[in-house]
């Protein structure tokens, strides 16, 4: 019989790894990503103090009515986190992927930071 890991463990201990370098400041908060099956969430965090400043996810008033689990969602809750950093002054963040590879809805939302004017 073979024992299979568990996806959602694995990517637990990449995150712990990931969050072991990365830290946000209030100079330069975390961007941090969570995705589920259905939806895409983002906020970002000043570890510094332990709050999140600015939250963001496909079931936001701005976005409701289209499904969270693609990429074009993603997009856009990446353009709707970039809005809404910008208001508070926040210019500059530090990407944490969350344990998730850079790739397809991550990479979008990501993509949609910066079309919105994030840096980093």
């Amino acid at each position: 019989m073979i024992k299979r890991k568990d996806s959602n463990k694995a990517r637990q201990k990449r995150h712990y790894r990931i969050r072991a370098k990365i830290n946000g400041t209030s100079e330069c908060p975390r961007l941090n990503v969570f995705r589920s099956l259905n939806n895409i969430y983002a906020q970002i965090i000043d570890d510094s103090k332990g709050v999140t400043l600015v939250a963001a996810s496909s079931l936001d008033k701005e976005l409701k009515g289209t499904y969270g689990g693609n990429k074009s969602a993603a997009r856009e809750v990446g353009k709707l986190i970039a809005k809404k950093a910008l208001d508070k002054d926040i210019k500059s963040v530090v990407f944490d992927r969350g344990g998730y590879i850079y790739h397809g809805r991550v990479a979008e939302l990501a993509e949609g930071a910066r079309e919105g004017g994030l840096e980093f």
